[in-house]
């Protein structure tokens, strides 16, 4: 899987929205939203905040382990 789905699988599985996890991560819901389509790829900060959001690992994050 790629980041993009591992990201929306993530935010779905904890009925977050787009907007509360823009908002953990300080930045706007558009910007976040181009992570989950695949059009940017989120910084290593990110990576590392969303890993501690989702109480997973960087690497599961970042398609490394299934």
């Amino acid at each position: 899987m790629k980041i993009n789905e591992i990201l929306r699988e993530e935010r779905k599985k904890r009925n977050m929205t787009q907007k509360q996890v823009a908002e953990y991560l300080h930045m706007a819901q558009a910007s976040y939203a181009l992570y989950e389509t695949g059009k940017n790829i989120p910084t290593t900060e990110s990576i590392i905040k969303l890993a501690d959001l989702y109480k997973v690992s960087t690497d599961y994050l970042l398609g490394r382990y299934s």
